[in-house]
């Protein structure tokens, strides 16, 4: 039983198919497809339950996918503890961090990082908050960048807190409103938010939930500057911290302070709780923790 096996059985259960499968590890959907059979037969019993809805796991696919997962985080883990054997000077830091926020905040760390420790190398994966969290409690990276609050099974270094703003047209009459606006001002409007994946949808929404509306949405997007411009074409109302709303203030577009409570972009990098973590991402944390462009809220630790 092969480990690369493993992972493509568990990618496959995780992604709800093949093909989203093997864009995540970069095969054919053949490839993926032949890999399952090739583990259901050295079992001797299917795993999956492959339908026109999607697929499912079967009692024995239960146990694989959760075996699968403790074996590729034991071998993670094992292969960081040999690096670390020779030090920082080389060794692998594996860390996620969302496109919101890391231009600036991390991109300081990530210098300071690199000058002192130029042997290690560094596997940056760039996703959404909830999409890095999933691959955290995976054990696939070490540490992770997302909105807080977040579940017990982390713990977590504030970095930064900040109010959100809304952004629209500035000939949007609500533009012109003195003062702050709740999502309730905003819910005739419609809403562009970010894709599937990022944490500050879900925030957004359950704030909407909160006054008992559902917003209409009319844009996604992955793209900060993209949707600073469709909200500047009057398209609807975008949302961002107002740290990264006004680093982009060469856009023409009105921002508007949103007075919401729950709904502070409360940015953290996150570890696994009780879980092994290599030196090369402790380092990371000692550097983020006296990183002089935190505010006066952060670091904390729960």
């Amino acid at each position: 039983m092969e480990f690369r096996t493993l992972r493509v059985f568990v990618e496959v259960v995780r992604a709800g198919g093949f093909s989203a499968a093997a864009g995540r590890v970069h095969a054919t959907q053949s490839t993926i497809s032949k890999a399952v059979r090739q583990l259901e037969d050295e079992i001797g019993m299917p795993l999956l339950i492959r339908g026109p809805a999607g697929i499912a796991l079967t009692a024995a696919g239960e146990i694989v996918f959760q075996r699968a997962q403790t074996l590729l985080a034991g071998r993670e883990t094992l292969k960081t503890e040999l690096q670390e054997l020779a030090g920082l000077k080389r060794g692998l830091l594996r860390i996620g961090l969302p496109p919101i926020g890391s231009s600036e905040l991390f991109a300081p760390v990530f210098t300071l990082y690199r000058q002192r420790y130029p042997g290690v190398d560094i596997k940056l994966v760039e996703h959404g908050s909830d999409r890095l969290e999933e691959l955290l409690r995976a054990s696939e990276i070490d540490l992770a960048a997302s909105l807080l609050p977040v579940s017990e099974e982390f713990d977590w270094l504030a970095m930064r807190r900040d109010p959100l703003v809304a952004l629209m047209a500035t000939d949007a009459p609500l533009a012109q409103v003195p003062g702050p606006l709740t999502l309730d001002d905003l819910r005739a409007m419609p809403f562009i938010l970010f894709d599937s994946g990022f944490a500050l949808n879900r925030i957004i929404r359950a704030a909407c939930a909160r006054h008992g509306f559902e917003p209409e949405v009319t844009a996604r997007s992955s793209q900060i500057d993209f949707i600073i411009r469709l909200a500047a074409a009057g398209l609807g109302v975008a949302f961002l911290p107002r740290l990264i709303a006004r680093a982009r203030v060469h856009v023409p577009v009105a921002q508007v302070p949103l007075d919401e409570p729950g709904t502070d972009w409360a940015m953290a990098t996150l570890w696994r709780r009780g879980a092994y973590l290599p030196q090369a991402a402790r380092a990371w944390l000692d550097i983020a923790a006296g990183d002089p462009a935190q505010t006066a809220e952060g670091p904390e630790q729960d």
